[in-house]
């Protein structure tokens, strides 16, 4: 697995990396609504690069990086749902919930 961090449109990225295919979560119709939009956008700037959707599991549907941000800076417990490597960069963000 690889990360990469880029400027500009992702199609753009993802043709640079010589990709065939973008794929994106969807937790929520509300999701589907935004992502179906950029999909046939994308196709259309670059047509041989096709985006597949997969769907969360129900134990995850409900979970949003606001959200999260949002239970961890009341003092929530956000491990099991998040990375610990996350967890950590949570509490050092959040004023006076490092430990």
């Amino acid at each position: 697995m690889e990360v990469g961090a880029f400027d500009g449109l992702l199609v753009d990225y993802a043709a640079s990396r010589g990709a065939a295919m973008i794929v994106r979560g969807i937790r929520a119709v509300s999701d589907y609504e935004l992502d179906w939009q950029m999909a046939l956008m994308n196709r259309r700037l670059r047509p041989e690069i096709e985006t597949v959707f997969l769907v969360a599991g129900e134990e995850y549907s409900f979970i949003s990086s606001n959200l999260v941000k949002e239970v961890a800076a009341l003092g929530g417990n956000v491990s099991g749902i998040v990375p610990q490597l996350v967890e950590e960069r949570l509490k050092k963000r959040i004023p006076g919930k490092s430990k």
